[in-house]
């Protein structure tokens, strides 16, 4: 799925899904809600759209230069002069005082450009380019807060399902303490056996209090993420699912339609209009001119008493620059260098992404054939512990034999969780790479 179409499908659906802080609280967050209201909320988002807005306003062939010019001006000053004029002939000569003249001017211009080495055409495909790129810019902001928004999303079911295997853990402490009370009543068991049952299940409730701050400090860090209310309260009902059967080809071959290799090669495109339009510089420019001038002058004193005059004009202005000191040659180079950087840039965020979807297809693979051994793993450990309890009710086992037990799933639920955890992130990296995550 382009993430274009899928951001612009979530963003539609901002009225629907958006959640107020208020009605968070205490409310079950899906992946789903997190997600909308992430890119609702977004500051970082909106200042991408913002920017796309830009980049479609300036994508105009007039902005570009192509469309005619038109401008007009007007004047009209009063004015109050002292004359004294002298001739050969004194019969001629003439003396005023404070003598008033007014002078009205209007001209209305138009220029149209006809040919500037395609300079133009090239400026206005260059903006399109920059509005592509300012939409793939969009979808990668979006890609990369959707990115993180699962992490923690996950990374919170991840706490919470390691929390669930202490307090699975805890349950069968309660049950070991209540046995060595049910012997002690008896004289079976000793206070040592008693002691130490209640200072494990203490600890134990110790360690479950210091992970539900874990799981806290993550939906905190959630919260953050979407842009509410840190102090919210919200529960997450989840797990975590691996998708099976990515192919690493797929991937690969999805890593070019990422929006950042298409805003890398949009601005190799970007770089060579530069380079056209600099070049053109140097070509010759003809444009056409036409308007209309108007100008009055009337005066109370002096040789003339009134000059009016007025009409259209029209004409062609023809520029050809001869020698400027090599600078637009100079400009042309250094833009056709910066061509040459911008492709290199590509290739090495090919290189790169394409390096760091193969190490993430590569942990992928390796987790999911260690979960089938870990979650085998974890269902023995949770049968020992079982068995183990009931042989200690039935004094066959020590308390030892019964901590060594819970150690055993404790362990075998930490090593599920965080290989669920760890297969999950590299899925959604993967999926992330190949432009091919769903949202």
């Amino acid at each position: 799925m382009q993430i274009t179409t899928t951001l612009l499908k979530t963003m539609a659906l901002y009225g629907i899904i958006l959640l107020s802080p208020a009605r968070l609280r205490g409310q079950n967050l899906t992946l789903k809600d997190a997600l909308g209201i992430a890119l609702k909320n977004s500051p970082g988002l909106r200042i991408a759209k913002n920017g796309v807005d830009i980049a479609s306003i300036y994508n105009d062939y007039g902005y570009a230069g192509g469309l005619p010019l038109v401008s007009a001006s007007g004047s009209d000053v009063e004015q109050s002069t002292s004359l004294k004029q002298k001739y050969f002939d004194p019969a001629n000569n003439k003396s005023s005082l404070n003598a008033a003249s007014n002078n009205v001017s209007g001209s209305l211009n138009a220029s149209m450009l006809l040919y500037n080495g395609e300079r133009v055409n090239t400026v206005k495909k260059r903006l399109g380019v920059l509005e592509s790129q300012a939409r793939q810019q969009l979808s990668s902001r979006g890609l990369f807060i959707a990115y993180n928004v699962m992490l923690k999303y996950y990374d919170i079911v991840r706490q919470q399902d390691y929390a669930k295997t202490i307090a699975t853990s805890i349950a069968a402490s309660r049950e070991r303490l209540n046995i060595v009370k049910s012997q002690q009543a008896v004289g079976l068991a000793n206070n040592a056996d008693l002691f130490q049952s209640q200072v494990d299940l203490n600890t134990q409730v110790q360690n479950l209090q210091a992970q539900q701050l874990v799981v806290d400090q993550d939906k905190t860090d959630l919260l953050t993420l979407l842009t509410l209310n840190p102090d919210s309260s919200v529960t997450i009902s989840d797990s975590i699912f691996i998708t099976k059967g990515i192919r690493l080809e797929n991937i690969i071959g999805g890593v070019r339609s990422n929006p950042d290799i298409v805003a890398a090669d949009e601005q190799i495109r970007i770089n060579s209009y530069i380079e056209k339009e600099t070049g053109a510089l140097r070509y010759p420019s003809l444009s056409v001119n036409t308007g209309y001038n108007y100008s009055r002058t009337q005066q109370a004193a002096g040789f003339s008493l009134l000059n009016l005059s007025y009409g259209p004009f029209a004409g062609v202005s023809l520029y050809i620059p001869i020698f400027n000191g090599h600078i637009y040659r100079k400009q042309q180079q250094v833009a056709g260098i910066n061509t040459k950087i911008a492709a290199l840039q590509k290739d090495t965020l090919v290189l790169n992404y394409t390096a760091n979807a193969v190490k993430s297809w590569q942990a992928y693979n390796s987790n999911i054939r260690q979960l089938e051994t870990a979650r085998s793993n974890y269902d023995l450990s949770r049968q020992l512990l079982d068995l183990v309890l009931q042989r200690f009710e039935l004094r066959q086992a020590t308390i030892v034999d019964v901590r060594n037990a819970q150690q055993s799933f404790e362990n075998a639920g930490y090593m599920l969780t965080n290989l669920s955890f760890a297969a999950k992130t590299a899925e959604v990296q993967l999926l992330r790479y190949a432009n091919q995550l769903n949202y």
